[in-house]
């Protein structure tokens, strides 16, 4: 089992180290651009926004000692329970994302907190799933990492693949509580931003944004769900020595 996760996490990471196609990089090169137009103020306020939003999430107890880890599961146990979670919430991201794009660009707006909400509750589960305690502040920042390696451009991507594939490394900076508030929360704001733009733009569309909303956010839990999924494994091999 352990050769054929190996095969699979190599064939991923070539996945995640290739360069994207020039469509996307265009796209990128013209939203960094739009970037640094965008007054600093607005980063701000949107920086803020973002950071609460998800700092809520973390550390909000409803996630956080709702249920334990899951202990006692071999890793093809685990990696069963989280492909079965994922479709769960592909699908409730299915809903939400249909049912807001119906509404126009005030409900297509209101879609953005409301989907992330549904990713960083996925996110919470698979790490109980995979027997992680995210009572612990690096368990948080960890999921922070999966979010940001999930919805990020190339260089971004690469550099926070690395820190999750060096992870008992990597942790140690973030040994303090003021953990989660020293996160380079704008470098994360306009990285998840920029991945998701163009689609959220379209799901605004009257008449059009019902079906770009639900294919959007499926696919955007399908995204996730892979890449939880593969960081918890590089992590059970790496800690058993693999």
């Amino acid at each position: 089992m352990d050769s054929q996760v190996k095969r699979e996490l190599n064939e991923w990471e070539k996945k995640i180290l290739k360069r994207s196609p020039l469509y996307k990089r265009a796209a990128n090169k013209i939203q960094k651009q739009i970037n640094q137009r965008i007054p600093e103020k607005v980063h701000n306020v949107v920086t803020n926004s973002i950071m609460h939003m998800i700092k809520a999430t973390l550390t909000g107890t409803e996630y956080t000692t709702k249920r334990p880890p899951l202990l006692g599961k071999t890793l093809q146990e685990r990696d069963g329970l989280l492909l079965e979670r994922k479709e769960a919430y592909k699908k409730t991201a299915m809903a939400e994302g249909a049912g807001t794009g119906a509404g126009g660009i005030l409900w297509g707006l209101a879609d953005f907190p409301l989907l992330v909400g549904i990713k960083m509750r996925f996110l919470f589960e698979s790490a109980r799933i995979y027997g992680y305690d995210t009572r612990n502040d690096q368990e948080r920042i960890f999921l922070l990492h999966i979010f940001l390696l999930a919805f990020s451009s190339d260089d971004i991507r690469k550099e926070t693949y690395v820190a999750i594939k060096n992870w008992e490394q990597t942790k140690e900076k973030w040994a303090t509580k003021e953990s989660i508030q020293d996160y380079d929360w704008r470098t994360f704001q306009i990285t998840y931003r920029d991945h998701i733009d163009l689609a959220k733009m379209l799901q605004m569309v009257p008449g059009f944004g019902a079906i770009v909303g639900a294919y959007v956010n499926y696919h955007f839990l399908d995204q996730l769900g892979e890449t939880a999924m593969n960081c918890y494994r590089l992590r059970y091999l790496h800690e058993k020595g693999d």
